[in-house]
């Protein structure tokens, strides 16, 4: 199976604070291929991920990552394997940094044509 090109940029954040926030919430069926985490601080940095369908309570009940680190000055690269995540409208992806404004979330995918 050939993997997923990456799709358009839907959504970036860079998050101010540490409590958990929004990055995307689909209001079409979209599929999510790639997360890019940049640490853009000289100190490492830690970050959770959730997955909430048709809502936007993120908890460890939806979590994909949690307390994952990003090194200093680095970045790294969630690939959603060849299927990529289906998000159905009203599913959201949360982001929370450990640290305010270390890290910078952007998200690739592909939004299912309108018919």
């Amino acid at each position: 199976m050939t993997p997923l090109a990456p799709g358009a940029l839907l959504a970036q954040s860079q998050p101010g604070d540490t409590a958990t926030a929004t990055l995307f919430t689909a209001t079409i069926k979209t599929q999510m291929n790639l997360l890019v985490v940049a640490n853009v601080t000289g100190t490492a940095a830690t970050f959770r991920l959730h997955h909430d369908v048709n809502g936007t309570t993120f908890d460890s009940t939806n979590a994909l990552y949690y307390g994952k680190s990003v090194a200093a000055n680095d970045s790294m690269t969630v690939n959603f394997s060849d299927a990529g995540i289906e998000l159905a409208a009203g599913d959201s992806l949360g982001i929370q940094s450990g640290t305010a404004s270390a890290l910078t979330f952007s998200a690739y995918g592909v939004v299912a044509p309108q018919r």
